[in-house]
């Protein structure tokens, strides 16, 4: 069996696996999300090894090497994994106007920064109560900042609520947390390499990756009104307007990855451009075969991500279980205040749906760790947390969405009720 036939069996199990554990859980009048997470964990490396566990000859093509062997095949399952969470976030910006996010983007901002600084000060409290050292105290708090909106997206779009002002809140509070995450990201890591604050760094990223969201975001609506409909009508290509729609989207991803955002951004804001023809050349149901099939795939290799064995350390745990309930409450809090006003179930809807940290604080423990800012315990714990956060959320957010889904439904009947009745 060569290399290619090894990784194309992990594909197809990852894939069964997610589509069972989604049939599953949905008979179950569960999201979907949650059975692919959980399949992630049971099939992955740390449980019954049935993906990313390196066979021979994926082991001979790196001379024997098991550690390079096992990222060789980590970074495979993760690039398929990335390119769904690129997809999940494409499809969302295609429902996504930019006119939506404007009437709640004081919101978004509001909940953004308080769900920024709630973290990243409770998360830095708590370790240097706890007697750990300075830096590694305000890099916990860092990790503490982040937030996997991919995760809360696909719940909002299982249970069709991605339409509500809770979402677009939410999805607006996303784009402006990822800069802010970057931006401290930025100062944490270049206090810990040089032993100082590198200003003009920070100010550099700032207005890449503002100028970056402005850009696009303010424009791209209008560059895609004019552009898109005379060059997709002059091609010949069959599918013509999904294939630019997909080109412009992976163009996005790579800037925004080159820029040090997440390539989501980048993915979310091309859809979001696109969405003034996505009706118009019928996006959505091409690009749908496309997201059914990719966006299982960032799920399963998420959960798979999980070590079980963690959860049996007993200091670890500990440690990770009072780390996870500072970001639980200071990101939920923190959010929720943000939306002020609304009813406390919005709040909470708000609240609890910027909290997974999901792969992003996985990728900033990770820099931590490579960086030589925290050692492996605190590494463990980080784990532990975006883990935690990320599987405590699908069903906590399905609970608070069903009552508020069911009065939207019931306020539909009775408004369509009337004009039935009036046109009668």
């Amino acid at each position: 069996m060569t290399a290619i036939v090894e990784v194309l069996s992990e594909l197809l199990i990852i894939f069964l696996a997610a589509k069972f554990a989604g049939e599953l859980f949905l008979r179950m009048r569960q999201p979907a999300v949650i059975g692919e997470l959980l399949a992630g964990i049971l099939i992955g490396p740390f449980a019954l090894g049935l993906i990313g566990v390196p066979g021979h000859e994926i082991l001979e093509l790196f001379h024997e090497d098991r550690e390079a062997a096992r990222e060789g095949l980590a970074l495979a399952l993760e690039s398929i994994a990335e390119l769904g969470v690129v997809v999940l976030l494409f499809f969302v910006g295609l429902e996504t106007r930019l006119s939506d996010l404007l009437r709640v983007g004081i919101r978004s901002l509001a909940v953004a920064v308080l769900g920024v600084l709630g973290p990243f000060a409770g998360g830095t409290v708590l370790m240097l109560a706890l007697g750990y050292p300075s830096i590694e105290s305000i890099f916990i708090g860092t990790v503490l900042v982040a937030t996997s909106v991919g995760i809360t997206a696909r719940v909002l779009r299982d249970v069709g609520a991605l339409d509500s002002r809770e979402a677009r809140i939410i999805l607006g509070a996303a784009v402006f947390d990822d800069i802010f995450g970057l931006l401290m990201l930025t100062v944490v890591s270049g206090i810990a390499v040089s032993g100082e604050l590198e200003l003009g760094r920070v100010l550099w990223v700032s207005v890449l990756a503002l100028g970056f969201t402005a850009l696009v975001g303010g424009l791209g609506a209008l560059v895609v009104r004019r552009l898109f409909p005379p060059l997709v009508d002059r091609l010949q290509l069959e599918h013509a307007p999904l294939v630019v729609a997909l080109a412009l989207m992976l163009a996005l991803a790579a800037i925004a990855a080159t820029i040090g955002l997440a390539p989501i951004v980048g993915a979310f804001l091309a859809g979001m451009a696109l969405a003034e023809v996505a009706e118009r050349y019928h996006l959505h149901e091409q690009a749908l075969p496309i997201y059914t099939f990719l966006v299982p795939f960032f799920f399963v290799v998420t959960g798979a991500r999980v070590d079980p064995r963690l959860f049996l350390q007993g200091e670890t745990l500990g440690l990770a279980l009072a780390v996870t309930g500072v970001a639980v409450l200071t990101k939920a809090l923190g959010a929720a205040l943000g939306t002020i006003g609304f009813p406390l179930r919005s709040m909470a809807v708000v609240g609890f749906g910027m909290v997974p940290r999901g792969e992003v604080g996985l990728i900033v423990a990770s820099i931590g760790l490579s960086l030589g800012v925290v050692e492996r315990p605190l590494f463990s714990v980080a784990v532990v947390m975006s883990m935690l956060t990320t599987l405590l959320t699908p069903p906590l957010l399905v609970w608070l969405l069903r009552p508020l889904i069911a009065a939207r439904r019931a306020e539909l009947a009775t408004t369509t009720g009337h004009v039935e009745g009036a046109t009668s």
